[in-house]
């Protein structure tokens, strides 16, 4: 119900951390839903199952190997799959940090090198490392540098 309220009722456009959530919301009839964890091997079935189900459900990559994997399942006609690189701009838990020079090659496989099969939908970013701050202005500080180095990264 809180999801349902707080999408104004259109049932999509939510984030989920895992997969059990995703499939919760899908049975609950939401249709487009960001699983945002870094593509697990391990679970690529369930990945595979839910974008095959649903309208859009969109994964996130931080590696090469991520972007394999993907290749190795593709979709049915008529769908593809939709992939936000993963960056890490200071938590340290998942992504590919934006300064790394294998960031940008990586961003330019996943939108050209099988548009058939994989669609760059953007970049994604955490702020995780904002759970440890102790006041406003140090989130509001996290939250700066983090679009900052955003932003350097998608303007290079």
């Amino acid at each position: 119900e809180g999801a349902e309220l707080a999408t104004g009722g259109g049932r999509g456009g939510i984030v989920v951390s895992t997969l059990a959530e995703a499939r919760f919301f899908a049975a609950g009839g939401f249709e487009d839903i960001l699983y945002a964890y870094p593509l697990p091997a391990g679970r690529m079935q369930d990945c595979v199952a839910l974008a095959r189900r649903l309208q859009n459900f969109q994964v996130l990559v931080d590696s090469p190997e991520g972007l394999a994997l993907l290749r190795r399942h593709p979709l049915p006609a008529g769908k593809r799959w939709h992939v936000w690189l993963k960056l890490d701009c200071g938590n340290g838990r998942a992504g590919i940090s934006p300064t790394d020079p294998n960031a940008l090659s990586l961003a330019c496989s996943i939108a050209a090198d099988s548009p058939e099969e994989v669609t760059l939908v953007g970049v994604y970013a955490h702020c995780g490392n904002t759970y440890g701050c102790r006041d406003v202005a140090a989130v509001q500080d996290t939250a700066r540098a983090t679009t900052m180095a955003v932003v350097d990264f998608v303007t290079q």
